[in-house]
């Protein structure tokens, strides 16, 4: 049995993530993944703050980032984690449906490991979210927690 990686999703659409859970569940990921609903709460269970400050020691594997947050956008949360020593080895991947070049070019800038314009049919959705689960939180090494 390997060992599998956890997986940070920040999305605030419910749909989204019943599907993106669905889709990593399909391989096998769904217990190792912990859901934010918000910008704001994706920067406490990081930096291990508020309701997160006694979660498990440890980062994950990849964190699955939605731009188009309440709260904290997106960018301003991988600007945090790409500034912090403790958190700026963490894969970050860009969820987002905006096509926006200067999101595109923003999350590049910031550092961003990949950029993934959600697919809008369904059966698409699925397959990039399964890719991306095999790849950051099975394939992918990770730099050790520091």
């Amino acid at each position: 049995m390997r060992n599998l990686k956890r997986i940070l999703l920040a999305e605030d659409d419910q749909r989204d993530i019943e599907l993106t859970l669905a889709a990593l569940e399909d391989i096998n990921l769904a217990n190792e993944i912990d859901v934010v609903r918000d910008g704001e709460e994706a920067l406490d269970y990081l930096f291990k703050r508020a309701e997160y400050k006694d979660r498990e020691n440890g980062n994950p594997a990849v964190v699955l980032l939605d731009l188009k947050m309440p709260k904290v956008d997106g960018l301003e949360v991988l600007r945090q984690i790409k500034k912090s020593d403790d958190l700026c080895h963490i894969p970050v991947v860009i969820l987002t449906s905006s096509k926006m070049e200067s999101d595109l070019i923003t999350s590049y800038d910031l550092g961003v490991n990949a950029y993934v314009v959600k697919p809008i049919e369904f059966e698409d959705f699925v397959k990039a979210v399964k890719e991306l689960g095999s790849f950051w939180a099975i394939l992918n090494e990770s730099p050790p927690d520091r």
